[in-house]
């Protein structure tokens, strides 16, 4: 179990996450630029006493990532960078904007997409499902029961009941004073022994988990380029991603972030 002093810690990093968000949603809007939305987060994240915890994050085969913040536009689906496009937003566009801090030693990782100014039906389906999943698949993190009910929980949802595909190999992760930690969480059930072998862990009480759906029209695969960053769905269709701080309790699940469900959908 997490001391009293944690649990404030992780509340504490994950309420800067979501006032980050907050922030945003009176500046997105049509003409902006990435690179001027991953500034404007730099200077919030200051003024919080946070700093980033994705600029200068190493994975090997990757350069650094350079920014503050993760912004995957439309047919991406994760680790969209400032520089990836100079091309200023427009309506229709939608944006998924992950925000990672650590404040006072305590990470604090979510993300969330917004609509500029108007979404089609495609939009709209997307997000109400990545919403909708998420809420389900936290709701599904009892303690006792095995994490693979998370995944059963969201890959019902968005693949059952909605016809959409999540994309595969990417899934949440633990976290707490570093960003990535055990276990992994999928957000659809292994399809052969040993896919994902925390499937059957137990979710137990001091546990806090960075879930994050990763819905497309048309595509469960991505693809990058030369070994860059961004990551894109295969068949250039749209995508949304969705990420919640989930602290288990004994009396079950938590949304650190929950005030991210409170935002509005379409900016601008």
């Amino acid at each position: 179990m997490l001391a009293d002093q944690d649990i404030d810690g992780a509340t504490q990093a994950a309420a800067c996450v979501v006032e980050i968000h907050r922030r945003l949603v009176g500046m997105l809007c049509p003409g902006v630029t990435l690179a001027q939305v991953d500034q404007f987060c730099a200077d919030q994240l200051e003024d919080l006493d946070c700093v980033s915890c994705f600029k200068g994050y190493r994975v090997r085969g990757h350069p650094p990532f350079p920014s503050h913040t993760c912004l995957s536009l439309n047919d991406c689906v994760v680790h969209g960078t400032h520089d990836m496009s100079a091309a200023p937003l427009r309506a229709g566009d939608l944006l998924s904007v992950d925000v990672g801090v650590k404040h006072r030693g305590w990470i604090g990782d979510a993300a969330w997409t917004y609509a500029i100014v108007s979404r089609d039906a495609v939009g709209t389906a997307l997000m109400d499902a990545g919403r909708e999943s998420l809420r389900r698949g936290i709701a599904a993190l009892q303690p006792g029961r095995p994490l693979i009910d998370f995944a059963r929980a969201v890959q019902g949802h968005v693949e059952r009941e909605r016809g959409l595909c999540l994309i595969r190999g990417l899934g949440g992760h633990g976290y707490g004073r570093s960003l990535h930690a055990p276990p992994y969480v999928s957000n659809v059930v292994p399809s052969y022994p040993g896919e994902w072998r925390e499937a059957f862990e137990q979710v137990e009480p001091g546990m806090l988990l960075a879930v994050e759906p990763m819905i497309s029209v048309g595509a469960t695969e991505t693809t990058s380029v030369g070994q860059q960053w961004p990551l894109r769905t295969a068949d250039g269709s749209m995508s949304v991603h969705y990420e919640a701080n989930v602290l288990i309790t004994p009396g079950g699940p938590i949304n650190l972030t929950q005030g991210l469900f409170e935002l509005p959908e379409i900016l601008g």
